[in-house]
């Protein structure tokens, strides 16, 4: 099997959020960056237990600029073949979309994998727009996924219950909670992780049809009222005049 695996860099969960001055531009400094938590803990370890099962390969694919190695290489040791990244500083989700689809239409995947979501824009663009681009199933916010010859069989989650689909391959996936269990690189991994091809390609013509204007952060929680329990009252006016069901 072919698969490849869409992994994106984002800010630690502890990471301090904030903002240039004008709102224009996200402030970096001080950030410390990871792999997608739902990429590396969900879609690659879900994509190298088939290849451990079913044999094949897998592959990274990563569109960013040079700072973005260090991510991948991560990937590659915890188990990934190669990784191929394209070389820009992407503003939007269909400009990643697009260079992604275009290099693995060359490729011809059986499964192209990405997390549901990442966890700095939350937006869960990326995978559907793959697979538009690709005209391929798509199958969202998959908890499970199993192959068996040309098919697979995908659970999702959904209100009430629990969702079966099965799809022919090729398709795109999007992995969430359940997909699989967390690796931890070991030392072979990171030593094996040097070795191992990293392309960098440059991307396809494409022009950005969105561009971020401006950044703000939500507003700041209120403090608690504490009442007395003999202000009963005044705690009757606030829940009707000023309370907010969110």
């Amino acid at each position: 099997m072919k698969l490849l695996v869409c992994v994106s860099k984002t800010p630690d969960t502890t990471s301090r959020i904030a903002f240039s001055s004008d709102g224009a531009q996200f402030d970096a400094n001080g950030v410390q960056y990871i792999m997608n938590p739902y990429d590396e803990w969900y879609a690659l370890v879900r994509a190298l237990e088939l290849k451990e099962a079913h044999g094949g390969t897998v592959t990274l694919i990563n569109v960013g600029t040079e700072s973005n190695d260090q991510v991948i290489r991560k990937g590659l040791a915890i188990g990934a073949d190669n990784a191929v990244r394209v070389n820009c500083d992407p503003q939007s989700s269909l400009f990643v979309a697009k260079q992604i689809a275009e290099y693995a239409r060359k490729e011809n995947f059986d499964i192209v994998f990405c997390g549901k979501e990442t966890i700095d824009y939350n937006s869960s663009e990326v995978g559907a727009m793959v697979a538009e681009f690709l005209d391929l199933p798509y199958v969202s916010f998959a908890s499970k996924l199993d192959v068996s010859g040309q098919t697979a069989t995908a659970a999702r989650d959904i209100e009430g219950g629990t969702e079966m689909v099965e799809v022919e391959l090729p398709l795109v996936v999007s992995a969430a909670k359940g997909m699989a269990e967390q690796r931890i690189p070991n030392m072979q991994g990171i030593m094996m992780a040097k070795r191992k091809p990293l392309d960098v390609i440059d991307p396809v013509p494409f022009d950005e049809l969105s561009t971020p204007v401006q950044y703000t952060l939500p507003p700041a929680k209120k403090t608690v009222q504490l009442f007395n329990a003999d202000q009963m009252d005044e705690l009757v006016r606030l829940l009707h005049e000023e309370a907010k069901v969110i």
